[in-house]
């Protein structure tokens, strides 16, 4: 089971270690840092964030409860309270031994419940590039729906990359909720 743990300043090393190739960051962040990363470049994306009275992004480590090793980051921003919604970004699974274990369902599972129950969203998006076939069957699997296609929207060397939107309602998320408990 993963769960969800303030990411702060004292798991920035792990993050860079994580984030070794320029490609890697560009895929995990768009254009929101500059390669490599740095702490004083990972210092203003923690500032402020994980503040339940005003909410603007929510920045976790996920962690594999049961062995309390840091496996993968996630965040939740573009928090809108008066639209009730919010954007999941900056997914990672750590190292890379660790995938197709279910940790990236996980982790964006645990950040449904915070959004949709703790923050009382009613949708929650995400984009993700569409050559990223293992993170887009995660999001199925989670109960995203595709809802767009954005061509060529990031140049990297030579090449456009392609992004998917896709988003969740919070009555798709409790009808999935509802479906797992009744199997269960």
């Amino acid at each position: 089971m993963i769960t969800l743990e303030p990411f702060g300043p004292a798991d920035f090393s792990q993050l860079m270690d994580w984030v070794n190739e320029e490609r890697l960051m560009k895929e995990w962040s768009g254009s929101m840092f500059s390669f490599p990363l740095t702490e004083s470049g990972l210092a203003w994306y923690v500032e402020g964030s994980n503040d339940m009275k005003d909410p603007n992004v929510f920045v976790y480590k996920a962690v594999d409860s049961k062995t309390g090793i840091t496996v993968g980051h996630i965040s939740l921003g573009g928090i809108s309270l008066r639209d009730r919604a919010g954007r999941i970004t900056r997914v990672l699974v750590g190292n890379t031994t660790e995938r197709r274990r279910g940790i990236c369902q996980g982790m964006v599972k645990a950040l449904l419940r915070i959004g949709f129950e703790d923050l009382k969203l009613h949708r929650i998006s995400l984009g993700v590039y569409d050559f990223n076939q293992a993170a887009i069957k995660c999001y199925l699997k989670a109960g995203f729906q595709q809802e767009g296609v954005l061509r060529d929207v990031v140049k990297h060397g030579d090449d456009y990359w392609t992004l998917i939107e896709m988003g969740i309602l919070e009555d798709e998320w409790r009808a999935l909720q509802k479906s797992t408990e009744a199997s269960a």
